[in-house]
């Protein structure tokens, strides 16, 4: 492996398609040759690794309130992780728990995405009365929804809770709403 500066600089999203799995035939195969001869992009893998590593560890102990793609959920599913999905489109509302059979709880919250450059999610607790921001969140255009991971220990000591999720377009005249989802949370609701 060269010590040299990349002369191809393959950009971090390359990386987390080779690690995940989703670069195929060339272009799959192009990327492993220039990581036998790169050590800075071999390095940067290894740091996406570890990272990914990490995040799939939180996650499995469910101690993260995060977004997360389609595929990274379905990858935990192959792991085994049992994971309780609520789906809910813009103005609506759910009835959900988390039981102790479930080690995730995720909401795919369908919204259209196509024309939007930032995405931030607040996420309101009527019952408690806090606000959680999560600002420029990772999204796919293409994917019309966005994954949401609340903490799983946290969501297990909570009896009964309403949570409003908002998610906002952000570009550079201003933020507009473009969805809002109401959870009902109650730790006795049968089958979620």
């Amino acid at each position: 492996m060269s010590a040299h500066a990349c002369q191809v600089a393959y950009p971090g999203a390359t990386l987390v398609a080779y690690w995940l799995g989703e670069l195929a035939g060339p272009d799959e195969s192009a990327f492993e040759e220039h990581l036998f001869g790169c050590a800075e992009c071999t390095a940067r893998l290894r740091h996406s690794a570890r990272l990914g590593e990490g995040i799939r560890s939180a996650t499995r102990k469910g101690d993260l309130h995060a977004v997360l793609t389609t595929p990274f959920i379905a990858r935990l599913k192959q792991t085994g992780l049992r994971i309780r999905e609520y789906r809910l489109e813009p103005g609506g509302s759910v009835m959900c728990t988390i039981t102790p059979e479930d080690d995730l709880v995720v909401a795919h919250l369908h919204v259209p995405l196509r024309n939007v450059r930032r995405l931030d999610l607040v996420v309101h607790d009527l019952t408690a009365g806090t606000r959680h921001t999560m600002e420029d969140v990772a999204f796919d255009p293409a994917a019309d929804e966005v994954v949401l991971a609340p903490n799983s220990h946290r969501l297990r000591e909570v009896t009964r809770a309403t949570q409003r999720a908002q998610l906002f377009a952000v570009d550079a005249s201003g933020e507009r709403m473009i969805g809002e989802y109401t959870f009902n949370h109650s730790s006795d609701h049968p089958g979620g």
